[in-house]
């Protein structure tokens, strides 16, 4: 048998964060170092519970980690190597280069290095589960700690198993000697170990989480109802097409009646819809979801954050820094993030149906609603409007941003949006490759053409914010924020358990939950809930519109990726046998086709932006990019020689008052009218003043061709780089990726093998 040399060789020393604040503070300070301890520490409820929160720290998801951390922490919604491989955000990702393919050899196109990297933090876990296990204990506070650290244990394997499917699972802390190796395990044995050690997780912390809870100060912590939505989201990637290549249908049935079976424990646990019955105004109880912390019935597996500044507790810092980044420049924010232009022209119409011109998930029914790009606020879905932020809409907050650093026109907390550009040079009106424009309201030219919004402290939803909003210098609005991060929440819950009823056959059930998702977003029994009539009968139909609902109602969490690699979406699968793997039979031999949505593979990522018509647009080219800004002067003065033409009396603008009547405001507290008749307000501004402008997004090649996305089949199950197998030189290379220790040979390791 192939073996793995040295897993786990390396132990990270690590100073102690109190992740979830339970240790005394006495004993922290005595022992600030939780790692190189001896067993004695494990003799003593604190210092054993010390220990595990080490483990939480190294291990929880964090949404400020991402790029070349990712192996590390999971993607959870920035714009990282796997977000840039979806529809949410631009640039090519390693993933999808159509210029570059990836190599398990060293060189610039070095294919992601997440396993060796990996093994540290198993090798951590593993010692806190043997020193508790060892320790002297009672079986209550042992049960309690082992239940947590052998869910952690399980969670890092799964980041490993989702990627490699087959690997070496070491559960002993182990020497760093030649002697310590490892078989690789096949997939269908890690798939087993990983569901074992959450039923057993499940199971001692029965007793703690679901005949009692734990307190608010340890609200975060692992519990029952946690392991059992992990084991679904696991059982559920288990059967989808990545792994079950021939759609063998006990995955489905064993998934489906699981999760069936298991539901009531997990709402036991405290877990449910937030806001169930509750949607709000204009999707505010969705949006609400978000930013409700301890409690909050929707958050099954989550980070914890808080607002403690460096100054003061450096050890103990963890903040959320999604608010400020968001924010646009002149709300002291990090100058915002952009969504593509598929994301939002793929939202679905206010009648829940797709888009008619979206020319994917064609087996499900269209709108009947025109969509109108030129305004794609339009008659939109409720989620899309917390989603996203366009030119003209009201976006408060707590804290005033107007200072001499960040220079908008408004005071307090009524800001407005308004994102639109304009140009002094009328070859750039409508050339996609120049960016070369005047922001409104002194964004100058860090101004995006719509902004991610969701997830967003909005004052309209929360009037007390989870930030400390901060002016001490230019962008550090918002520095610390407390607002936590679900990795699951119980929306995911529900529509794994309607996927792997639509698997097993049981399409009714799964449309019945389709329906509790969309009630929380807005939608009534009035039109079935926006959803198509003929998913009971239709079971391709109804995978479509589960994996639908999916990439719109977990939008910016990290899922799409997923999502894509486990139902084979970049190219149906089609390109698997090439690799010399096990080919797709299950799904026609085509998911894609399947499930009537258009390969990933041959498309593209724009950006736009909402420029001036051209009648407003400067075009005389004379006024350059010298602005005399005045500081404290937040009138349209202050742009005196290129000042913004729609507030320019001479072109026939506006005050800054009548620009500001057409605003959307989602709380409706403001205009007090509903949104749709806000919203045709705001259309009748674009249709005087503004047209939409296509701006480049993904790379061009060097004759400035727009260039569309690749993927190569043997991505979907990675291969060890060439430093892990120069470290474990018996390491057996997944098929179809270069094996260093053969000369470049392909390797010969079918990670789906039994």
């Amino acid at each position: 048998m192939k073996r793995i040399l040295n897993i786990g060789a390396i132990c990270l020393t690590i100073a102690v964060a109190a992740v979830m604040g339970s240790c005394s503070d006495d004993f922290i300070e005595e022992k600030k170092n939780y790692s190189n301890v001896t067993s004695e520490i494990y003799n003593y409820y604190s210092g054993a519970n010390g220990r595990l929160n080490e483990c939480y720290r190294i291990t929880l998801p964090n949404i400020q980690a991402g790029g070349a951390q990712i192996w590390q922490y999971n993607s959870l919604g920035m714009s990282d190597n796997h977000s840039q491989s979806t529809e949410e955000y631009r640039n090519f990702s390693s993933f999808v280069n159509p210029q570059v393919d990836m190599n398990t050899i060293t060189g610039t196109s070095q294919a992601p290095g997440y396993f060796g990297s990996s093994w540290a933090r198993i090798r951590e876990i593993n010692e806190t589960i043997a020193g508790i296990a060892g320790g002297s204990l009672s079986e209550d506070e042992k049960n309690e700690l082992l239940g947590q650290a052998y869910f952690l244990r399980a969670w890092c394997y799964y980041l490993l198993f989702r990627y490699y499917g087959s690997i070496p699972i070491v559960t002993e802390v182990q020497n760093p000697v030649p002697e310590a190796v490892t078989p690789r395990s096949s997939a269908k044995e890690c798939y087993e170990f990983i569901c074992s050690e959450l039923d057993k997780s499940a199971e001692m912390l029965k007793k703690r989480t679901v005949v009692n809870s734990w307190s608010a100060n340890d609200w975060g912590r692992v519990t029952t109802g946690t392991c059992l939505a992990f084991k679904h989201r696991v059982m559920v990637l288990w059967a989808s097409p990545l792994f079950n290549r021939d759609n063998d249908q006990t995955r489905w049935t064993n998934a489906y009646n699981t999760i069936k079976a298991e539901l009531p424990t997990i709402n036991a646990c405290g877990y449910g819809l937030a806001n169930e019955n509750n949607p709000g105004v204009n999707g505010s109880g969705w949006a609400k979801m978000f930013l409700d912390i301890v409690g909050n019935p929707e958050a099954v597996f989550v980070s914890c954050y808080n607002k403690y500044t460096p100054d003061l507790t450096p050890d103990y810092q963890r903040n959320n820094l999604w608010e400020q980044q968001i924010r646009p420049a002149n709300t002291l924010g990090n100058n915002g993030k952009t969504p593509t232009d598929m994301i939002v022209d793929l939202f679905p119409m206010k009648d829940g149906k797709r888009p008619s011109s979206y020319d994917s998930y064609t087996k499900l029914e269209a709108s009947s609603i025109a969509y109108d790009a030129e305004h794609p606020f339009m008659n939109r879905d409720p989620r899309f409007y917390r989603t996203f932020a366009f030119p003209g809409e009201y976006w408060r907050f707590n804290g005033d941003p107007n200072t001499s650093t960040s220079a908008n026109p408004y005071t307090g907390n009524e800001y407005i949006l308004w994102n639109y550009v304009w140009y002094n040079d009328a070859a750039n009106f409508d050339n996609p490759m120049n960016s070369d424009h005047f922001g409104a309201d002194n964004l100058l030219t860090s101004v995006h053409g719509m902004y991610i919004r969701k997830f967003s402290d909005d004052l309209d939803v929360n009037p007390t914010p989870n930030y400390n909003f901060n002016t001490a210098g230019k962008n550090v609005g918002f520095r610390e924020c407390m607002t936590s991060t679900m990795e699951i929440r119980y929306a995911e819950v529900l529509l794994n358990l309607a996927e792997a009823a639509c698997g097993a056959g049981q399409m009714n059930e799964a449309v019945e939950i389709l329906k509790r998702i969309r009630v929380r977003a807005g939608y009534s029994s009035e039109n079935n809930y926006g959803l198509p009539a003929n998913l009971s009968g239709d079971q391709a139909a109804c995978m479509a519109a589960i994996l639908y609902e999916r990439q719109i109602e977990f939008a910016y969490e990290g899922k799409r990726f997923e999502d894509m690699r486990r139902w084979l979406l970049f190219d149906g699968g089609t390109g698997l046998a090439a690799t010399g793997g096990k080919a797709l039979t299950g799904w026609g031999g085509n998911t894609c086709t399947y499930l009537g949505f258009k390969p990933f593979v041959g498309q593209r990522r724009d950006e736009f932006v909402f420029r001036l018509q051209n009648k407003y647009n400067y075009t005389d080219g004379t006024s350059g990019r010298t602005w005399p800004f005045t500081a404290g002067d937040n009138t349209e003065k202050k742009d005196a020689t290129n000042p913004d033409p729609v507030l320019k009396a001479s072109m026939g603008g506006l005050t800054r008052a009548e620009r500001d009547a057409y605003a959307v405001d989602l709380s409706e507290t403001i205009v007090k009218k509903p949104l749709e008749e806000q919203l045709e307000n705001l259309k009748s501004f674009y249709d005087q003043f503004l047209v939409r402008k296509k701006i480049k997004g993904d790379a061009y090649d060097s004759n400035n061709t727009p260039l569309t996305m690749t993927w190569n089949a043997r991505y979907y199950f990675w291969g060890y780089t060439q430093q892990e197998q120069i470290n474990n030189p018996e390491l057996p290379q997944t098929v179809g990726w270069e094996d260093y220790n053969k000369g470049g040979a392909n390797g010969t390791y079918d990670p789906l093998a039994e």
